[in-house]
């Protein structure tokens, strides 16, 4: 099974758990920023890794980003050296009348990249700009924090497509973390049919 310890302290965060990648969803996540918990427990769930995480800290921002950074490190420590795996992950995900599709690369490139549809560019525009989640102080850019860290330090690389902008900055978030997490899922599994690494380079680092 490929499941490792997470853990993350300096002078302003103290971040602890497990990460199992080959779980059944199963999760418990305590960071002390309830939209980030909703965010991650469904993140967990649809992705059917199974994820235990407690953190504190200081400030929100330092928070978001360490969460980010730590899980990364947890997702590329699990995954080895990639041997066997489909690599590439891509699911398309409607939360009501918002959709949102990701696609994963496994590449040992992180990138991070969101498009939207024409068709909802000013919609979703004010949404991200102006809109909180569920009236907290939790935002668009706060949750993009979280993801540029988390790419980072997985060596993923995330192309996420907002393509129904008509709905609220809950719907939009909740749609993007689990068809992350659903992405992420396809792209972490075994193909029997593949021996190696998958990358003609022979090594994804």
């Amino acid at each position: 099974m490929r499941k490792v310890d997470i853990k993350r302290k300096t002078n302003e965060v103290d971040i602890k758990g497990l990460l199992n990648i080959d779980g059944q969803g199963n999760n418990k996540v305590k960071t002390g920023i309830e939209p980030l918990n909703h965010l991650l427990t469904l993140f967990s769930f649809h992705g059917l890794f199974d994820l235990d995480l407690e953190a504190t800290g200081d400030l929100q921002h330092h928070l978001i980003e360490d969460i980010g950074i730590a899980l990364g490190k947890a997702f590329r420590t699990a995954l080895g050296d990639k041997e066997g795996i489909n690599r590439y992950g891509s699911f398309s995900l409607v939360m009501d009348k918002v959709v949102v599709e990701s696609n994963v690369d496994i590449s040992g490139r992180p990138s991070l990249y969101r498009e939207i549809n024409s068709m909802y560019v000013d919609k979703v525009a004010e949404i991200i700009e102006k809109d909180t989640f569920d009236d907290t102080s939790f935002t668009f850019k706060h949750a993009e924090e979280f993801l540029e860290s988390f790419v980072q330090h997985s060596g993923i690389s995330l192309v996420y497509i907002i393509k129904s902008g008509e709905g609220d900055l809950h719907h939009i978030l909740e749609a993007l973390f689990k068809s992350l997490g659903k992405s992420l899922d396809q792209a972490m599994q075994i193909d029997d049919r593949r021996k190696g690494i998958p990358s003609t380079k022979g090594v994804i680092d």
